[in-house]
């Protein structure tokens, strides 16, 4: 049986963060020549992170001694980044505000995006004085929200499986369509941004736990469950529902991640995915802001952003995350 430890999420993170990347630059450019870059399934690999989150976070909940021990981890992998990336945006995107810097730093919104981009309210202050046209400063920081609430949530879950873990599948299946409830409802009331909050991503994340929780019997059927799931999140894209899809992307996310075992040393030059992931958007806002996208070579402009991205991910996990790990 093949070994649960010897998987290739390192590459799978950054195949996900990379295709958020080609996307965000596609719409943020305002180029029409990147424009196909907008056709690149930033959706998908959103949830693709949130069913490596579901898998990875079950896993190490039931491997930690204590809740105190889960939750110290969970924090030092995530708030410190977070918090230097809102901190960073505040200071140093007063650079390219089209106000001076008495006014940016007097300004009421300027502390308001501070204060509830710190605490993970995001959509409560998206914007900083004069700051790219006064548009969302990083459109990608919605999901750590999303992460955050779930890592809470599975000492929760957890108590549902009562002793021994008996009733730890259908827990997992009774929420997992209750969310799908949630999701369905609030997309086709064309409230997209709602459908997305916690209740409806979970179960995205319920579909990496159960694969981590029937792990063996995924490996062995792996081949035949992949072909499944590639046809019916077809016919989920036909009809334009959410039903079976999210089980199934989480199917087709973790067969990559235990497949091309080549890929299985990705990771040794370090994690910096999620440097990559939450400082690409204010980037690309920056390079759409100095003009470089338009006087320049958009699709040079475009390789040089990548590796300035790629560049401040390696520098972020090296000179500042794993310091707190």
């Amino acid at each position: 049986m093949q070994d649960i430890t010897k998987n290739n999420f390192d590459f799978l993170r950054v195949l996900l963060a990379f295709i958020v990347f080609v996307g965000h630059l596609g719409y943020l450019s305002n180029v029409e020549s990147l424009a196909i870059l907008k056709h690149s399934p930033v959706e998908v690999a959103v949830f693709g992170f949130f069913v490596v989150s579901g898998f990875l976070i079950a896993r190490s909940y039931e491997r930690t001694t204590s809740l105190k021990r889960y939750i110290k981890k969970r924090i030092n992998r995530i708030v410190p980044a977070y918090l230097l990336v809102v901190i960073l945006c505040t200071l140093l995107l007063s650079l390219v505000s089209t106000v001076s810097f008495a006014e940016y730093f007097s300004s009421p919104q300027t502390y308001k995006y501070l204060f509830w981009n710190s605490i993970f309210m995001n959509f409560m202050a998206p914007n900083l004085p004069g700051v790219f046209g006064n548009g969302a400063v990083n459109g990608a920081l919605w999901t750590l929200k999303i992460e955050m609430c779930f890592y809470f949530l599975v000492p929760v879950l957890f108590l549902f499986f009562g002793k021994n873990n008996k009733y730890r599948n259908i827990s997992l299946i009774i929420f997992y369509f209750f969310s799908l409830l949630y999701l369905n409802y609030f997309e086709m009331s064309g409230k997209v941004e709602i459908s997305r909050q916690i209740p409806g991503a979970l179960c995205y994340f319920i579909g990496g736990m159960l694969i981590y929780f029937n792990f063996e019997k995924f490996i062995k059927y792996k081949n035949i469950l992949i072909v499944i799931a590639l046809i019916t999140v077809w016919f989920d894209l036909i009809f334009k529902i959410k039903l079976f899809s999210p089980i199934m992307i989480s199917i087709i996310v973790l067969y990559i991640a235990y497949s091309f075992k080549f890929l299985n040393n990705f990771g040794k030059y370090g994690d910096f995915t999620y440097g990559i992931y939450i400082f690409h958007f204010p980037i690309i806002r920056v390079f759409a802001t100095l003009g470089l996208f338009v006087n320049y070579n958009p699709y040079f402009m475009g390789l040089i952003c990548m590796l300035v991205v790629i560049g401040v991910g390696i520098a972020s996990w090296h000179l500042y995350e794993k310091k707190f790990l």
